[in-house]
C-alpha cells in the first residue's frame, strides 16, 4: 500500500487483515514447534500433558535433552566446522570476485558473471548429485591411473564445504559487490599519491569501508552453510551435520529434543540476523 495515493477504508481494512493474517501464517508453526519442545511427552504433538524442561535438560533415557545428547551436540559441533570452512573460503574468494567485476575489463567478462549466477537457479540435490558424481569419477580416475585415493573426493565434510561453497560464493559476491560499487575510488588515487601502495591503500581505506559487507556475508554464509540440508544430504559421509541428524532422528521417530534443538537453531539465527542488521546500520556523526 503506498500512502501517498488515497484508498478506501474497506481497503485499509483488507491490507491489515491481510498483513496480520500473513504473520500469523508465517509464525504459527515455529510457535509451535517452540510450544511442544516444553510438553511433557514422549511424542512431539498432541495432547499436551504439561511443561518440562527435561528436552533441553534431561539426563537419561527415554528423556534426554539436547545439552546432554552426546550424538546431537557432536552434529552441531560438525555444522559448525562446516559452517565455519565455508564462510572463511566464500568471503574470501567473493572478496576477489567483487574486485574483479567491479574493477576491471576483460574479454568474457559478461559470461563468467552469468556462469557465477549459475548455481543459483540449480536445485540444491542437483547441485549435490552433480558434485558427488564429479568427486567420485575425479577420485577413481586418480586412483585407477597414479594408485591412490583422494579421500576428500569422495563423500565426506570436505565435500560438503565444496558443495555449499559453489552457490554461497555467489550470494557473497553479490553482497560484497554492491558495497563495492559505492566506493569512491578518489579516496585511493588520494592515498596513492601521498606515497601508499596499492594493498596499502585497499587494506587501510577500501577493506573497514567493506567491513559491513563483509561481516554481512560472513552471517549470511554461516547461516546458509549451518541448515542448509538438500545440497549437504548428497554429499555427507559418516559425519552428519546437525540437519542430517535431525533428519535421521524424524525418520525413525523422535522425541520434542527435536523440538527443543529447532527452538535453539530459531534464536541462534535471529540473533546471527539482527547482528547483521545492526553492523551494516550506517554510521552517525
Amino acid at each position: 500500500m503506498i500512502p501517498s495515493i488515497p484508498s478506501s477504508r474497506l481497503f485499509q481494512l483488507t491490507y491489515r487483515f491481510y498483513v496480520v493474517a500473513f504473520f500469523i501464517y508465517l509464525l504459527l508453526p515455529l510457535t509451535i514447534v517452540i510450544l511442544f519442545s516444553f510438553n511433557d511427552s514422549l511424542f512431539p504433538s498432541l495432547p499436551w500433558k504439561g511443561f518440562t524442561l527435561d528436552w533441553y535438560l534431561g539426563t537419561r533415557e527415554p528423556r534426554l535433552g539436547i545439552f546432554h545428547d552426546s550424538e546431537l551436540l557432536e552434529s552441531v559441533w560438525t555444522s559448525v566446522v562446516v559452517a565455519a570452512a565455508t564462510t572463511v573460503l566464500s568471503v574470501v574468494v567473493s572478496l576477489c570476485n567483487a574486485f574483479l567485476f567491479e574493477r576491471e575489463e576483460f574479454a568474457g567478462k559478461n559470461l563468467l558473471y552469468l556462469m557465477m549466477l549459475v548455481p543459483l537457479v540449480i536445485p540444491g540435490v542437483i547441485l549435490g548429485v552433480s558434485i558427488l558424481i564429479f568427486g567420485s569419477s575425479l577420485a577413481n580416475h586418480i586412483e585407477a591411473w597414479w594408485g591412490f585415493d583422494i579421500e576428500g573426493l569422495r563423500p565426506g565434510l570436505p565435500l560438503v564445504v565444496l558443495g555449499q561453497f559453489a552457490f554461497i560464493t555467489t550470494i557473497c559476491t553479490l553482497v560484497i559487490s554492491a558495497r563495492l560499487r559505492k566506493f569512491d575510488q578518489s579516496l585511493e588515487e588520494a592515498a596513492l599519491n601521498l606515497g601508499a601502495s596499492r594493498w596499502t591503500a585497499i587494506r587501510t581505506i577500501t577493506l573497514p569501508y567493506l567491513r559491513p559487507a563483509l561481516v554481512g556475508a560472513a552471517i549470511v554464509s554461516f547461516l546458509m552453510s549451518f541448515e542448509n540440508f538438500n545440497t549437504t544430504l548428497m554429499l555427507v559421509g559418516s559425519d552428519a551435520p546437525l540437519t542430517i541428524a535431525m533428519f535421521d532422528r524424524l525418520r525413525e521417530g523422535s522425541t520434542p529434543v527435536i523440538n527443543a534443538v529447532s527452538t535453539l537453531l530459531m534464536l541462534f539465527s535471529g540473533a546471527l540476523a539482527m547482528a547483521s542488521v545492526f553492523v551494516q546500520r550506517p554510521a552517525r556523526g
